[in-house]
């Protein structure tokens, strides 16, 4: 436990909350991919793949958290080692897979910062389920099949799994409209049925999406009756989302292309087209 009096009278650097987004590096924001390529101190999460992290400074210094949502539910908000480096005078990137403030502890750490009177910026990511949505051509919203989307994890904190609070997720989402879980593969059929408990029909669609927006993504479609057989049938690996909903059945798969740069004739950006009216 960091001394609040000493913390304050410290030296202090900054500390980036940043989003890495669903895997594809690609997709990185350009203030997320300007601090990466500067940060003196980057702290990372095992979600954050190797293609991401070579955009690291050699010069840096990584820390490697090993922390994946939902593993470490007692875990400190904030690891030692970042709070360490700020209270030392440097800033630190503390990366984090997807977007920080879904379900990726953003809240938790900023308040942790902020009590100890330590600068931080919070660098949004596109979350893995917009990412997956986008890389399946799943809408999560459609005006002829859902009006509303919920994100929820399917994993709780050790206290509330001991005491039975909010333990039930259909008490925790609505009946109607797009679910997308976060963290939902590993209880995916007691999830699943569940739903079907709650009032969902067994032949509601519903689609397990694995390492969204990587070269080795996989998908598994199915219906709440069956997709818990489906998915272990095809041995998806984590991390997983889980979409749940009639916007399933609306999937167009988008058409894979390499889209060549914008450029002119000289190699740099392409010329601006006037164009004359009337």
């Amino acid at each position: 436990m960091i001394d609040g009096t000493i913390a304050r009278s410290a030296p202090r650097g900054r500390v980036f909350l940043v989003g890495a987004g669903p895997g594809d590096p690609e997709l990185l924001t350009l203030r997320a991919h300007r601090l990466l390529t500067t940060a003196r101190v980057v702290a990372y999460d095992e979600l954050v793949g190797p293609e991401i992290l070579a955009l690291v400074s050699p010069d840096a210094e990584r820390i490697a958290v090993g922390r994946r949502r939902g593993t470490c539910p007692d875990a400190p908000s904030i690891h030692p080692a970042v709070l360490e480096r700020a209270l030392a005078g440097l800033d630190v990137v503390r990366l984090k897979g997807g977007d920080p403030m879904i379900f990726g502890r953003g809240g938790e750490e900023a308040a942790e910062l902020a009590a100890l009177h330590v600068p931080f910026e919070v660098v949004p990511g596109i979350s893995a389920a917009l990412g997956a949505a986008a890389s399946t051509g799943i809408p999560l919203t459609h005006r002829d099949a859902a009006s509303s989307v919920t994100f929820a994890t399917a994993h709780l904190r050790a206290q509330d799994e001991r005491t039975g609070e909010g333990s039930s997720l259909a008490n925790r989402v609505p009946a109607e409209g797009t679910l997308v879980l976060y963290m939902g593969l590993s209880t995916l059929r007691e999830t699943a049925r569940g739903l079907v408990e709650a009032g969902r029909p067994l032949e509601t669609p519903a689609c397990v999406v694995s390492h969204a927006t990587l070269p080795d993504q996989r998908v598994v479609v199915a219906d709440l009756a069956t997709i818990a057989d489906a998915v272990e049938r095809a041995a998806l690996p984590t991390p997983a989302l889980v979409i749940v909903g009639e916007v399933v059945t609306r999937r167009v798969v988008p058409t894979q292309q390499q889209v060549a740069p914008l450029t002119g004739t000289g190699g740099g950006p392409a010329p601006v087209r006037k164009v004359q009216r009337g």
